[in-house]
C-alpha cells in the first residue's frame, strides 16, 4: 500500500524554471539572450581595455608627480612608477580593477596539490577560479577536482559525493553555514545538487572528524561559504561570464555588489543546462538538464568589527537520469538566513557569532516530461522498495527489464517530495592567556513528507508526513600554543536526536513499525589533535584522533525495507566511527608537497545491500550494521621547473574491510591520480591534465549505499584533457579547454545500471561523456 499520495499534473520547465513570463524560454530567445551577453561583455571588455591603455600613463605620471612632491631623488620616483604598471599583480584581486594596472592571470586550476593551507587536513578552494574538466555543474561536480572526494553518476548533474569511500551524512555538507537536505528517498535530489559553486566565495574542507564546531562528521566537513565585505567607499563590483560547451551546454553566471561602509546588497544568481551528451563510443547517454539559482544577501557594517546579514534564495530545475526510471522534473530550492557576528567585545570575548536559517527542498521526479512513459514496472533489479516508503521510494531506480509490468496500470507516474529543515547556531570565541575556546549550541528541526499519483492527479492527493526529525548539540573546541612551532587543539559535543516515524501505511507488514514510534539517542563526538612546524625544514605536521557517533539518517531509517528481524527504524544502531589523521606539507624552492592519512575503525558501519524481499519484486535495499576497517591516503606535489613552467601531481586512495563479513567495503573507488602541467607567461596559460585511474578488483557485488552498490569490478583508465586562458586586461578573460581530448570510452567505477526505458540492457553500466569543447567568458568589474 502506498504511503505517499502522488502528485498529478504534468511539470514543464518553462513554467518551473521561468523567472519571467514562459515565453522568454523559447530556445530561439533563450540563444538570442546568450548572445546578447557575450555581445555586451565583448563590448565591455573592449571599452575596459581602451580605459586601461589610457589609465596606465596616467597613473604613472601621477605617481611621479606624488613622489616629486614628496622630494624623493629621481631614482626612486622611477622605481615607484614601474611598480605601478609591472605586470605582477593577481586578477582575481578586485582592487586590480580600480587601479588601471597589469596583472598576471591565475592558471585554470587541474590539480588540488596545493592546499592554501599550512596543514593538510585542511583545504581551501576558490569556486570562482576557473577549473578543469569543465566547469561545475553542482557542489559534488567541484568537490571532484579535490584529492579524494568522488561521485556517484547520476546522470549529466546531481551526483552524489563520496570522500574517502564514505557517503551520505558521513559528509556534512553546509552553505553559510547551515543544511540543505533533499527529499528524494533515494537522493536523486542529493544536498550537493541544489548548490551553485560559482556563486560562493570559498569552499573549506576539514578531513576526517578533526571538528566538532558544524556536528557529527566522521569523513569530512564540507563548508560552501560566503564573506561579507565591508567597503571604504561607494563601490560596484562583481563579475559576469557567459560559457558554451559541447552536447549544447550554456551557462551564465552573475555576481553584483553595491555597497559602501553602512553595508552592501549582493545579488548571485547562474543558468546552466545542457543536452544529452555522447559517449566515447558515440552512444547517447540520457543525461540533459537545465537549472537555475538566484540569491540575495543585504550586509549591515557598521564598523569593521560588525556585520549583520539577511539573505535569501530560489532555484529550480530538471534532469533526465539514463540510470533511473524516473527523471527529476523540479528542484525547487527555498532558502531564508540571518547571521550576525561581533568581534572584539572585550579583551576575553574575542568573537560572538550566530545564524538562524531556513531551508526547504520541494521535489517532483516522474516518467513523462522527460521521456516518454512505459507501462510501469513494480520492481526490478535496482528498486528500493522500502518500508515507509514501499511503492514510492523505489520506483526511481526501477529496471523496467526485470520484475512485473502493469500493462493496464497508468504509466504516467510522478512523486512529490517535500524535505523542510529549521536550524540555528550560537557560538562564542573567547580568549584567557594563551587559549582559546570556541563554545556554543546548535539545533534543528526537519520535516519530510510527500504524495504520489498519476500524471493528472497526483497535484490532487494530499500530502503525508513520514518522518520528523529533531537535534540538539553543545559543542567546545579549545586550542593552545605549547611553543612556537607547536599547537593542540581538542574538542568536544555532545547531541540529542529524536525522530519520530509518522508513515500511516502497512507498508511493512513483515518488519512494521508502530505509527508514533519515537527514537532518542544522545551521541558523543571529540578529538584531540597536535600541531608542529620545523621551519628549518619548512615542514608542518599534524596528528589527531576523533570519535564520531552518528545518528541514522533518513535515508537510512526510513528508505530499506528491514534491518535483519526488525525495520530498519527500529533496528539500525547509531555508527560509532573512530579514526587516527595524521600529514605533512612542506614548501621550499621550486618544491611544494603535502600527504594526509587515515586509518579508522568504524563499529555499526551501516551498509545497504540488495537482494529480494518477501512482497517485493526483484532486489529491494536492506540495512545493517556491520564492524569496518578503512585506510588511506591523499598526497600531492608540484614542482616549478621554471618561471613559466608548473607540473604537479596528487593521488588519492582508499581501502576498507567489511570485518563481520570478511568482505571488501563496497563502494570505494580505486587508485586516482592526476597530473597536470602548466606554462603560464603573464596575461597567458596553457595547461593540461593527465587522470590515470587504476582498475577496482575490491568489491562486494549488490552491497553500496542508498544511491548505488558493486555491480562489479571495474577496469582502469587514462583521459587526457588540455585549456588554454588568456586576460585581456584586469578586466576580461577568456578561457577554453577540451575535455577528453582523446575521446575515450571510459566509465568510473562509483556508476549505476543503465535504465532499459532507454535501451540499456541489465547491468549495462554508464559510460562517461566523449571529447567535449568548452569556451568561457568572464568580465569583472
Amino acid at each position: 500500500m502506498n504511503h505517499f499520495s502522488k502528485p498529478g499534473r504534468s511539470i514543464s520547465m518553462s513554467n518551473n524554471l521561468a523567472v519571467s513570463p514562459p515565453f522568454l524560454n523559447k530556445p530561439v530567445l533563450q540563444r538570442s539572450s546568450m548572445a546578447l551577453s557575450i555581445a555586451c561583455i565583448f563590448y565591455t571588455g573592449f571599452q575596459a581595455n581602451i580605459a586601461h591603455a589610457e589609465t596606465l600613463p596616467v597613473a604613472a605620471a601621477a605617481a611621479d608627480q606624488a613622489q616629486s612632491e614628496s622630494g624623493e631623488p629621481a631614482s626612486n620616483r622611477a622605481t615607484a612608477a614601474t611598480a605601478i604598471v609591472s605586470p605582477i599583480a593577481d586578477c582575481q584581486n578586485s582592487q586590480i580593477l580600480q587601479t588601471g594596472q597589469n596583472c598576471e592571470l591565475t592558471p585554470i586550476v587541474v590539480t588540488a596539490s596545493n592546499p592554501q593551507n599550512t596543514q593538510a587536513y585542511l583545504i581551501q578552494a576558490n569556486p570562482k577560479q576557473p577549473i578543469q574538466p569543465v566547469p561545475a555543474t553542482d557542489g559534488a561536480d567541484y568537490l571532484k577536482h579535490i584529492a579524494g572526494f568522488n561521485a556517484i553518476r547520476n546522470g549529466g548533474t546531481n551526483g552524489d559525493a563520496v570522500f574517502r569511500g564514505m557517503f551520505g551524512s558521513r559528509l556534512r555538507i553546509l552553505t553559510n553555514g547551515s543544511e540543505m537536505l533533499g527529499a528524494c528517498p533515494n537522493r536523486m535530489d542529493a544536498p550537493t545538487s541544489y548548490i551553485a559553486p560559482q556563486n560562493f566565495d570559498e569552499i573549506t574542507v576539514v578531513k576526517g572528524p578533526q571538528t566538532v564546531l558544524f556536528g557529527a562528521a566522521s569523513a569530512a566537513t564540507v563548508s560552501f561559504a560566503r564573506t561579507p565585505t565591508r567597503f571604504e567607499q561607494d563601490t560596484i563590483t562583481g563579475q559576469a561570464s557567459v560559457m558554451a560547451a559541447s552536447n549544447q551546454r550554456f551557462d551564465n553566471d552573475i555576481e553584483t555588489i553595491l555597497g559602501n561602509q553602512q553595508g552592501s546588497i549582493r545579488l548571485n544568481a547562474n543558468t546552466s543546462e545542457s543536452d544529452d551528451y555522447k559517449d566515447g563510443n558515440g552512444k547517447r547517454v540520457p543525461a540533459k538538464w537545465r537549472k537555475w539559482n538566484a540569491d540575495i544577501t543585504a550586509t549591515y557594517t557598521p564598523t569593521d568589527d560588525r556585520w549583520l546579514e539577511l539573505s535569501a534564495g530560489k532555484g529550480d530545475g530538471e534532469a533526465r537520469y539514463a540510470g533511473r526510471s524516473m527523471d527529476g522534473s523540479q528542484f525547487l530550492r527555498e532558502s531564508v538566513g540571518l547571521r550576525f557576528e561581533q568581534k572584539n567585545l572585550s579583551p576575553w570575548l574575542q568573537k560572538l557569532e550566530g545564524q538562524l536559517n531556513y531551508n526547504n527542498a520541494d521535489h517532483i521526479m516522474d516518467n513523462f516530461t522527460l521521456r516518454s512513459p512505459s507501462p510501469m514496472d513494480m520492481g526490478g533489479e535496482h528498486a528500493h522498495g522500502s518500508g515507509a516508503m514501499d511503492g514510492m521510494s523505489g520506483m526511481d531506480d526501477m529496471d523496467s527489464s526485470n520484475g512485473m509490468s502493469m500493462g493496464s496500470m497508468d504509466s504516467a507516474m510522478a512523486m512529490q517530495l517535500a524535505r523542510k529543515t529549521i536550524s540555528g547556531r550560537l557560538a562564542a570565541t573567547l580568549n584567557w592567556l594563551d587559549y582559546t575556546l570556541v563554545t556554543g549550541l546548535d539545533a534543528s528541526h526537519s520535516e519530510h513528507k510527500g504524495r504520489m499519483g498519476g500524471q493528472y492527479t497526483y497535484n490532487d492527493m494530499p500530502w503525508d508526513k513520514d518522518a520528523e526529525f529533531e537535534q540538539s548539540g553543545v559543542f567546545a573546541e579549545l586550542s593552545k600554543p605549547l611553543s612556537d612551532t607547536r599547537k593542540i587543539t581538542t574538542g568536544l559535543r555532545i547531541d540529542q536526536h529524536e525522530v519520530k516515524y509518522l508513515a500511516h501505511d502497512a507498508a511493512t507488514e513483515a518488519y512494521p513499525t508502530p505509527y508514533g514510534k519515537t527514537r532518542t539517542e544522545t551521541l558523543p563526538s571529540g578529538f584531540i589533535r597536535l600541531e608542529n612546524s620545523w621551519p628549518a625544514q619548512h615542514l608542518n605536521g599534524y596528528v589527531g584522533v576523533g570519535h564520531v557517533e552518528r545518528m541514522p539518517d533518513y535515508w537510512e531509517l526510513f528508505t530499506p525495507v528491514h534491518s535483519g528481524s526488525s525495520s530498519a527504524f527500529l533496528a539500525v544502531k547509531p555508527e560509532q566511527t573512530t579514526q587516527l589523521d595524521l600529514g605533512l606539507s612542506h614548501k621550499a624552492g621550486p618544491w611544494s608537497s603535502w600527504i594526509s592519512a587515515y586509518a579508522g575503525r568504524i563499529n555499526n558501519f551501516i551498509l545497504i545491500s540488495y537482494h529480494h524481499h518477501e512482497g517485493h519484486t526483484g532486489n529491494s535495499a536492506g540495512a545493517k550494521n556491520i564492524d569496518a576497517t578503512i585506510a588511506g591516503a591523499e598526497a600531492g606535489t608540484a614542482y616549478k621547473i621554471n618561471d613559466n613552467l608548473t607540473a604537479d601531481l596528487n593521488v588519492a586512495y582508499g581501502w576498507g574491510r567489511n570485518d563481520s563479513d570478511s568482505l571488501p567495503l563496497p563502494q570505494i573507488a580505486p587508485l586516482d591520480a592526476r597530473i597536470g602541467l602548466t606554462y603560464q607567461q603573464d596575461r597567458l596559460s596553457v595547461g593540461s591534465l593527465l587522470r590515470l585511474v587504476d582498475r577496482q578488483d575490491r568489491v562486494a557485488l549488490n552491497q553500496g549505499n542508498i544511491v548505488g552498490y558493486d555491480l562489479g569490478k571495474s577496469s582502469g583508465f587514462g583521459v587526457l584533457s588540455v585549456n588554454a586562458a588568456y586576460q585581456f586586461n584586469p578586466m576580461l578573460n577568456l578561457s577554453i579547454g577540451i575535455d577528453n581530448v582523446l575521446d575515450k570510452a571510459y566509465s568510473e567505477h562509483l556508476n549505476r545500471a543503465g535504465n532499459s526505458a532507454f535501451g540499456y540492457a541489465s547491468n549495462e553500466i554508464i559510460h562517461e561523456m566523449g571529447r567535449n569543447f568548452w569556451a568561457k567568458l568572464t568580465i569583472k568589474y
